[in-house]
């Protein structure tokens, strides 16, 4: 028979849908022509798929050959279809069998000795191809990536002639197995090495309780940045589809993923000199940004008015709706972006506004300038606002005692968490207004408390939103189920950076 089906996969987003390589090999001039929107990587694997099988024993037909690349409206990139396109042509002359490939998907990129060369994306393509049933192929350089996804049947080669020989039945590829033993959690810092700023350290056990916006503003050298690299040491561990959602991102981005960062939540800290591009992703073919890197975990953003305003904007919709979509004249991506945001920044240019022994040498103009970097609506998108003062002398030269480690706090944050999902099935921070109203039942004096500081402080829809997310997980932390005027009041001082606040 002249004509062959084989199946393979596209990287679109984080999605990989099914491509059908159809290879037709018909009288006429000796030629190779592939189509259905291929892009220049793809065109040149005539070359490379010719020079593979020749080099591995096999006789490229000489006639015309003709392989299409379906559906035709979708781009093609990359040299994934190789193996797909060389096993096409062996089914079409009748060199390979037809009818073991109706069940097997193939990606891989063909080297001119015929060795498989890794790609980019295959974990998407694994787990698309669970769905339809089929066992896929893949370079064993992608081996690790492709076993993380448990529910397909998986097999890795390392030359095209150890895929043919399994398909004919004579030697059998070893499947694909998760190896547990390869995953060690890395180090954290612990949060007991902290002196003192026990409001701080408050903030961040309340941030990660319900994944909530996290601001610390304070002179240099007070432990912001030391403060948000403890908080991944008490965050609950990623369920295995929020691991897969991770560990799928970044295998589109083009970096090697780790499989010891397996369950492990991401916490992404990008220079404050990176671009808006850099920060949600783009490029000719969109690649993920730093917000997708961070997809179910930590951004970490440290001298956060040092970034240019326009940057920072571009936060503003990925932090409501978990997503970012990247429009092209030729297609629209969507990747998501489902991150808990933690910044930091000094209260002024020189950065002791405030400080108690060390005189600001800043004008009020270059003040209010330096925090105008920061707009209004971005601002309300933080669920707390916490200031880290300078320590005295006494709390950083003596030991301290008694200071809480990670793993305690973390207790306490899962049976938060635990909470919340047994009440609403989901965190705090992803209730909806209405939701949030709900499971914050307010008595009397509580509903006064807030109106009378929403009206005097002039606090937007959102941030009453906010004020009562807040409040929700501190009794949550406390694991009282009313909301009471304490939990309230606290909430509200978390609030200090809203405009009619500063003065």
């Amino acid at each position: 028979m002249s004509l062959s089906i084989v199946y393979s996969r596209a990287r679109v987003g984080v999605s990989s849908p099914l491509v059908t390589v159809e290879t037709h090999i018909s009288n006429g001039l000796p030629s190779l022509s592939i189509v259905g929107l291929p892009e220049t990587a793809v065109k040149e694997s005539k070359d490379r798929v010719r020079s593979a099988l020749i080099n591995s024993g096999f006789d490229f037909p000489t006639r015309r050959v003709t392989i299409n690349l379906a559906p035709a409206d979708l781009p093609k990139e990359g040299g994934r279809y190789d193996l797909a396109i060389a096993l096409g042509i062996l089914a079409a002359s009748n060199q390979l069998p037809m009818e073991p490939l109706d069940k097997r998907e193939f990606i891989g990129e063909l080297a001119l000795t015929g060795e498989l060369r890794g790609v980019q994306g295959c974990l998407p393509a694994a787990m698309a191809c669970g769905k339809e049933g089929r066992a896929l192929y893949v370079p064993t350089v992608n081996r690790d990536e492709a076993s993380l996804c448990k529910t397909t049947r998986m097999l890795a080669a390392r030359h095209l002639l150890d895929v043919c020989s399994d398909i004919q039945g004579q030697t059998k590829l070893p499947e694909i197995v998760f190896d547990e033993l390869r995953v060690e959690r890395a180090p954290v810092a612990d949060l007991s090495e902290v002196k003192g700023q026990f409001l701080a350290r408050r903030a961040l056990e309340i941030a990660a309780a319900a994944g909530l916006n996290l601001l610390f503003y304070g002179p240099p050298g007070t432990g912001k940045s030391m403060l948000a690299s403890r908080l991944p040491g008490i965050l609950p561990g990623l369920t295995e589809a929020e691991s897969l959602e991770v560990a799928a991102i970044h295998s589109i981005s083009g970096r090697a993923l780790d499989i010891s960062t397996w369950g492990q939540r991401p916490f992404r800290t990008p220079h404050h000199t990176a671009s808006a591009v850099a920060l949600v992703g783009g490029g000719s073919s969109p690649k993920p940004g730093e917000i997708s890197l961070a997809h179910n975990g930590v951004l970490f953003l440290d001298e956060f008015p040092e970034y240019s305003r326009k940057v920072l904007e571009v936060l503003r919709e990925p932090l409501e709706s978990g997503q970012i979509a990247i429009s092209r004249a030729a297609s629209q991506v969507t990747f998501p972006a489902r991150f808990q945001l933690i910044a930091a920044m000094n209260p002024c240019p020189c950065g002791y506004h405030g400080h108690p022994s060390i005189e600001c040498t800043d004008t009020p103009i270059q003040v209010a300038k330096y925090r105008q970097k920061l707009s209004g609506p971005l601002l309300d998108r933080f669920d707390l606002h916490v200031e880290v003062p300078a320590q005295s002398g006494d709390v950083l030269v003596r030991k301290t005692l008694n200071s809480e480690s990670s793993e305690t706090v973390r207790e306490r944050v899962l049976k938060a968490r635990e909470l919340q999902y047994k009440r609403s099935g989901k965190a705090n921070r992803e209730l909806s207004g209405s939701e949030l109203e709900e499971v914050c039942q307010l008595n009397e004096q509580s509903r006064t408390l807030l109106e009378g500081a929403m009206n005097r402080l002039g606090l937007s829809a959102r941030a009453f939103h906010r004020v009562l997310r807040v409040a929700r997980t501190i009794a949550d932390l406390q694991q009282v189920e009313t909301v009471s005027t304490q939990h309230i009041t606290e909430a509200l001082g978390y609030r200090k950076l809203d405009r009619r606040t500063t003065s």
